[in-house]
This record gives structure tokens, sequence and C-alpha cells, in this order.
């Protein structure tokens, strides 16, 4: 039976129940667009104005990026109705009992970065719209009030969880669209679709940086959602069709066009009427948005940021929570949740108003989707080369404290796929070319291109099938109808053991197949 909204969820990491995964593919899609129709979205629109595009040239250049992204996310949302479960924890069949650590953590930063973004942008965003629509101060006191209700309000929605969660992004996925649209209409007076951008030609050199640089850019925000989509569609069934589980993540990301070109449009209006809003060693697209707002708007974009800041904090900060106590199981979600919140809130007070890292946590961020990248493409050819077949008994291992099981491998670790993610994200950085931020020691080689995101995919991809094609796996972590694509070998599957209680062993492994 399922909970009530007002139930405060109690379920970790653990198999959840049939009879309690009555989600729809629609309710991901809410979720997923929801977290992202949101300022910080916005913010990342604006890039391709920033980088010197025009507004063709930028609308290209995002339609490019959310599309590669949204292909890449979309098979992510199918560990959570096949294993009721996590992806963090789904990723065991792949990096090990132990390995599975590895998506934990990156969820798990992803998480606090993206959280604190949106607090940032949303409060300063809320402060300003109050000082020009009420003549608010726009103080020291002002930011810190906003930035803890903001940060209060999302902790109490992740404490009661996944129905409270999905119950406020039906709310915020219309409400938030509504106002964008809104928008539509307050600059369309000032909006020139001609927009010409810094570059005369596509021969210029620094055209083609400036447009991968921002196809990058927009493709980091749909990966970002990889490591904890199965947070929310653990709660599909299992039976639900997989076309309409990943179409609902990749239409997810599609809809989030909607704040993507509100923030490259209203970017190239700020670029003409307010250029020093966009000085490139401190740009300021949500200043320059308010200062180029008609006056009757200012409501409207204050209420975008507190719905958005609202729904994007929510799908984070409930990531966090989850992830920290399928690594510390002593912690039930509900401690783990409040436990990382708190200090979320307390890392989001310092940086902004003591150590000024608004700037260095986007940076981080983008880092930490580049290593992230990889580790999603072993889950996706993972899932394929099993067939989409796990056991969810064996996944759950590590939580339990027990040992053995399909997932074993050497103590708890698939070298496999943690070698694959470690030299495939390790690469990656080398190239990542973030100037004035952070540039790596080959971030130079493809004339001031930042080509991180397709080399760590394109090797991770590469590198994991010659090894399953070297070292095969054992057949016991393949389903009835055996490997797909790879070779299986014949080593041992250990009966899983330890834990509350002794488990029965593990099922033998399957005959060959072929």
């Amino acid at each position: 039976m399922a909970t009530s909204v007002t139930e405060i969820e109690t379920h970790g990491v653990e198999q959840i129940p049939d009879e309690e995964r009555t989600a729809r593919p629609l309710d991901l899609f809410r979720l997923a667009f929801g977290g992202a129709n949101t300022f910080a979205t916005c913010v990342l629109g604006s890039f391709p104005i920033l980088f010197g595009l025009s507004f063709w040239q930028g609308l290209a250049a995002t339609l490019l990026g959310l599309v590669a992204g949204a292909l890449l996310l979309a098979p992510m949302a199918l560990f959570g109705p096949t294993n009721g479960t996590s992806n963090s924890v789904s990723s065991s069949a792949h990096l090990g009992v132990h390995g599975r650590v590895v998506g934990s953590f990156l969820a798990l930063l992803t998480a606090v970065a993206f959280f604190s973004i949106s607090v940032w942008s949303s409060g300063d965003a809320l402060v300003g719209g109050a000082h020009r629509l009420l003549g608010v101060p726009e103080s020291t006191m002002t930011y810190a009030l906003a930035y803890a209700v903001f940060a209060g309000l999302v902790l109490v929605v992740c404490i009661y969880g996944f129905r409270f969660m999905l119950l406020v992004n039906k709310i915020a996925v219309v409400a938030a669209s509504a106002l964008f649209v809104l928008g539509a209409f307050a600059f369309a007076g000032d909006f020139d679709p001609g927009y010409a951008g810094a570059f005369a030609s596509t021969a210029d050199p620094l055209f083609w940086p400036s447009f991968i640089g921002s196809a990058l850019i927009v493709l980091s925000n749909p990966v970002s959602f990889g490591a904890f989509l199965g947070d929310w569609s653990r709660y599909i069934p299992a039976a639900t069709p997989r076309r309409r589980v990943m179409g609902a993540a990749f239409l997810a990301q599609i809809a989030t066009l909607l704040p993507f070109v509100f923030g490259l449009a209203t970017a190239s209006v700020i670029a003409t009427q307010a250029g020093k809003y966009f000085d490139p060693d401190a740009p300021n697209y949500v200043g320059g948005l308010l200062a180029i707002a008609p006056g009757w708007y200012f409501l409207p974009l204050c209420l975008i940021a507190l719905i958005g800041g609202l729904s994007t904090g929510t799908t984070a900060l409930y990531g966090t929570g989850l992830d920290f106590c399928s690594v510390f199981p002593r912690f039930s979600r509900v401690q783990a949740t409040i436990l990382i919140g708190v200090l979320s809130i307390g890392f989001i007070f310092v940086g902004r108003f003591w150590l000024n890292l608004t700037q260095s946590i986007s940076t981080f961020a983008t880092l930490i989707i580049t290593c992230t990248a990889p580790w999603m493409i072993v889950m996706a050819l993972g899932y394929v080369t099993r067939r989409g077949w796990y056991d969810p008994e064996a996944l759950q291992v590590f939580n339990q404290r027990r040992t053995g099981g399909r997932y074993w491998f050497t103590h708890g670790w698939n070298w496999r796929g943690l070698a694959t993610w470690l030299v495939s994200a390790a690469v990656a950085l080398l190239f990542t070319n973030l100037p004035g931020q952070f540039v790596g020691p080959l971030g130079n080689l493809a004339d001031g291109m930042d080509i991180s995101l397709p080399v760590g995919l394109v090797l991770a991809a590469v590198l994991y099938l010659v090894l399953l094609a070297l070292f095969p796996e054992p057949r016991g972590v393949y389903g009835p109808a055996g490997p797909r694509f790879v070779r299986a070998s014949d080593a041992e599957v250990l009966p899983i053991s330890g834990g509350p209680q002794e488990a029965p062993e593990a099922p033998a492994a399957p005959a060959p197949v072929g």
C-alpha cells in the first residue's frame, strides 16, 4: 500500500516493495523536469551569449547539448524500476558491492553542489526582485534570511520524502512553466532574434571552441541527474515498459528548453542593454535580468525564484540523504537527510558570506559531472551486456553487511568497471578547459575547446568493452539468457553469507547460451 503524502518516508536504499511502487513515468517526468525548471538552468542557458555566440548559434548549441545529454541520461532511468533501489546501489553489479561507493559519493558531491547553486541563485533573485518591487534592503541579513528560508523548506520536504517531493514538483512544473511563458511577453519588446554576437563568421578561430563549450555546458545539466535518477524511478513498477521509462527521462530534459531558451533570450537582451552584467571576469545573469525586467514582472521573478529553488533543492538534497544512508547503513534515511541537510546549509552560508566560493562551486560541479559521465557509460553498457537482468538480493549485500553473492567479484570490487571509470575520469580531467578556473595539462590541445566530456565518454565505452572481452565476468552475473556482445567465464560465484542471518546460497550459474 502506498504511503500518504503526510507520512514520513522510512525507506532507505532497500528494495521498494512491489505494493508501494505506484509511481508512473509521468511522475518521473515531473520530478526530473521540475528539478531543472529553475533559475539555475537559465544561468546555464545564458552561457552561449556570454561566450560570444549569436542567438541562433546559441540555440543550435543548446539543442545539440540538450539532445545529446538527454540520450545519455535516458538509460539511467531503467535501474530504478528493474531493481527497486537507487542507481548507486544498482552499480554494485558493475563495480562490485564495495565499488558502488563511487556512485554514492558522485551523487553526494553533485547534489550538494547543485543544491548550493540553486539556493544561491534563487535566493539572489528573490532578494533582488523584492528590493525592486517592495524596497526590501539588499543586506547581508536579507540574503541570509532568504537562503535560510529556502534551505529550511527544502529540508522539510526532503524529510517527508518521495511522495511529498512529488506533490511539490507537480505544482512547481505547472507554476514555474507558466511564469517562464509569461516572461516571453515581458521581454518580447526588447528581444531581437537577430542578435549577432561577437563572431563575424564561423571562420573565427574562437568560434568553434565557444560553440562546443556552450553545448557541453548544456549537456552537463542532464548528466548531473545520472547518479540519482534511480532515487525516483525506483517507485515505478518493474513491469512498466522500458521505452516509457526512458521516454519520460528523455522528454523531461527536452522540456528544459523552456528555461534554457528563457536564459538564452534574456541574456541577449542583457548583452545589448546592460552589458556591464556580462563582464567575463564577474558575470551576473540574475542581476542583469532584474535590471532589464519591466516592473510588473518582478513579482513573477520572485515566484520563479521561490518555486524553482524549492523544486531543484528538493530533488538534489533528497538524493544526498538517500546515498549517505546507503554508504553508512546505521543512519536511517531521515537521519542522513537531516545530517547532510544541516551540513549543506552551513556550507552555503560559509561559501557565500566568508569564502566567496560561488564560482568555485560552479567549477567543482563541472568537474564532478566530468567524472560522472564515464560512470554512466559503465552503467549503461553494463545494462546492455546483462540484458537488463539483475539479482536484487545480491545488490543489497553491502547495505546488509554481508559478503559473497553474484556481485562480490574480488573482495567486493569489480576492477573492470572501476578501472574503466578511474582511467576515463582521470583522462577527461586532463582535457578540461575552464579558462580562469581550471585548465588540465592537456586542456589546450583542441585549440581551446573543452573536450573533456567527449573524451571521457568515448574512452569509457571503448575501455569497458575491451576489458569485458579480455577478462570475462563470471557467468553467474548474467541472467538465464546469458551475456550479450561479450563472453563469460566459469569463475565461481560465492554464496551470500553473514549479516543478521545467514542467507541461502546464490543460485547456480546459468548454463552457457549459444
